[in-house]
């Protein structure tokens, strides 16, 4: 039986192939209705991530200037070369052109960009010249972006070395000034979105996130002038005494304020990776040394206070005498001296016999009243507080040792301190970096005993004094020289300190200034023939500068220059110049 072919049914077939692809038009439409409506979020998210970015913006950091508003420390605006690595290695055949066109080692930078190669950020050259970044960044490389930084300058470059410091490639400090005071200098970095493009190129700012905020400026006590000055006779110094090392500080006595530090060797804090090892040091805050006689004026303060008549005699014949097992000796037999002359003429024994006298506790309180044996806290990083062992440990020998400056270890900021505090009538102010900062004051000892102290520095520089060098004429000079070995191997080496400490003008103190130069190596080493001399430069400069006015009228006019119109003078017989006489140094302990 034959079957029958069944009809084609086009209608039917139409109709299902018109739900079927009504079925597919819902879905699409229901999808589309998900992606827009519910998902519209995520996947915005994921269109801002392909091209729209979140940008810092730099901010500099707060500029340092000294206390006459002189810049000290600057930043300036450079650019960053960067790199995406994904997009750079997809064009790897132009990584020669870019390590040329940085001025890197081809295979230095194949070899960074391949150990990278998952991420999306990498550094190529950091903070270089605006048009230099410009010139890589024009020749299209694909990946290849720039960036702007700041960098931080110093127009007075090693001048202000170890005051202000540096910091690092980030713009964070990292020593001096400039670590100390980082989180004010610091600025805050701000943000934005942008929208860019597949080469990386910003084609529209979309809208400013957070606004940059730059850091704040610092105003320091420091005076350029002065410390231009301190610098350069410093370094003079060094030169000429064929010494190590040394410092300096100059400090406002009535307010503490610190108008000068230097030291030498130095450094260029915009290329110091050619500084020597250990120059980035501050030895003025840092470092210790034992200060020798400079230590006497306090001995001879603390006696007084103890009840000693300021006229007493101190018989140190005959040149030499013994503590316990060590001889100590003085350069001369002074004989029968007063506390004038045990000053003048730097007696180590005089000075010794004072301490004995005294109880341990009592010299202590009296050393550790003007800053010996702590911190000045100034703020500087890394400040030392200086070795004095408690009073318990003194016996004889240790306390007379002490009462001549060995056996105790100061730095040179304490020092000036220290005689600032005689100066100020007994009232020590905590040295400060910052203009206006001084702090609140101490008073270390009666203005009495202060001011008769400091009258009997004056005779230090006068003839027959171990400073004649450091008188300025027109000004009475109060001050103290000091010679000690440097310790070696549990003694003393026959390398010396030379040390002066002074102040200027007495009779309205000003200025209060220590000199320390390590291990010259020339002939002399007494601190009045190779440290009094850079204290007469820079203070001779700093009251002119200051417009301090002279105290000394008499002298300062018997020094003018005669009119033309005056008689001539009589021929000078000329006479061999001055040599300041030799200190004690203590060498016999």
């Amino acid at each position: 039986m034959k079957m029958r072919a069944r009809p084609y049914n086009l209608r039917g077939r139409l109709v299902l192939l018109g739900g079927v692809l009504g079925c597919c038009g819902v879905v699409l439409v229901g999808r589309a209705a998900q992606m827009q409506l519910l998902d519209q979020d995520f996947y915005a998210k994921q269109g801002d991530q392909r091209f729209l970015r979140e940008v810092p913006i730099a901010t500099s950091r707060g500029m340092i200037v000294d206390r006459n508003g002189e810049p000290l420390a600057v930043s300036t605006p450079v650019e960053s070369v960067w790199a995406n690595p994904k997009e750079l290695l997809k064009h790897a055949d132009r990584l020669p052109e870019l390590a040329d066109a940085l001025g890197i080692p081809r295979e230095v930078l194949t070899q960074s960009i391949a150990q990278r190669a998952g991420k999306e950020f990498v550094f190529l050259r950091r903070r270089i010249n605006p048009d230099d970044a410009e010139a890589v960044v024009a020749r299209g490389i694909p990946g290849v972006y720039k960036q702007r930084e700041f960098r931080r300058f110093y127009p007075h470059g090693e001048v202000m070395a170890h005051v202000l410091g540096f910091t690092n490639i980030d713009d964070h400090g990292q020593e001096g000034l400039e670590l100390a005071f980082d989180q004010w200098l610091t600025g805050k970095a701000g943000a934005q979105r942008v929208i860019r493009d597949r080469r990386g190129h910003i084609v529209e700012n979309v809208d400013l996130i957070r606004a940059a905020e730059p850091g704040k400026d610092i105003t320091l006590s420091i005076d350029r002038r002065i410390q231009y000055l301190a610098y350069r006779e410093l370094k003079s110094a060094l030169i000429e005494n064929g010494a190590v090392s040394g410092s300096a500080v100059v400090i406002d006595v009535a307010t503490g304020e610190i108008l000068a530090m230097v030291n030498q060797p130095a450094y260029n804090p915009n290329a110091r990776s050619a500084a020597e090892p250990g120059a980035h040091r501050n030895r003025a805050a840092t470092d210790v040394v034992e200060p020798g006689s400079v230590i006497k004026p306090f001995t001879v303060a603390a006696a007084l206070e103890a009840g000693v008549d300021p006229n007493i005699i101190v018989d140190t014949n005959p040149g030499w005498m013994m503590l316990g097992k060590y001889r100590i000796s003085d350069v001369h037999n002074h004989g029968a001296v007063d506390l004038t002359h045990l000053l003048s003429y730097s007696s180590n024994i005089g000075a010794a016999k004072l301490g004995i006298d005294m109880t341990s506790e009592h010299l202590y309180d009296v050393l550790h009243r003007f800053g010996y044996g702590d911190s000045t806290h100034s703020g500087f990083p890394g400040e030392s507080s200086g070795v004095m062992a408690p009073p318990q440990t003194w016996g004889m020998v240790k306390r007379g040792s002490i009462s001549y400056g060995m056996g105790v270890s100061v730095t040179p900021l304490q020092l000036a301190q220290a005689y600032a505090t005689i100066a100020n009538g007994g009232k020590r102010m905590p040295p400060t970096f910052l203009k206006g900062g001084a702090g609140q004051p101490v008073q270390a000892m009666s203005p009495k005993i202060a001011g008769e102290v400091l009258a009997m520095l004056e005779n230090v520089t006068l003839p027959g004094g171990t400073a004649q060098q450091a008188a300025i004429t027109g000004y009475h000079v109060a001050g103290k020289t000091g010679t000690a070995r440097t310790a070696s191997g549990g003694g003393y080496s026959r390398k010396y300190v030379s040390v002066f400490a002074g102040v200027v003008p007495m009779d309205r103190p000003k200025f209060a200034m220590v000199v320390v130069i390590n291990q010259p190596s020339r002939g002399t080493y007494y601190g009045g023939l190779v440290s009094a001399p850079v204290f007469h430069n820079v203070m001779e400069g700093a009251l002119r500068l200051m417009d301090v006015p002279p105290d000394h009228v008499e002298q300062w006019y018997a020094a003018r220059p005669a009119p033309a119109s005056a008689a001539p003078a009589p021929p000078a017989v000329a006479t061999p110049a001055l040599a300041a006489p030799a200190e004690d140094d203590g060498v016999g302990l």
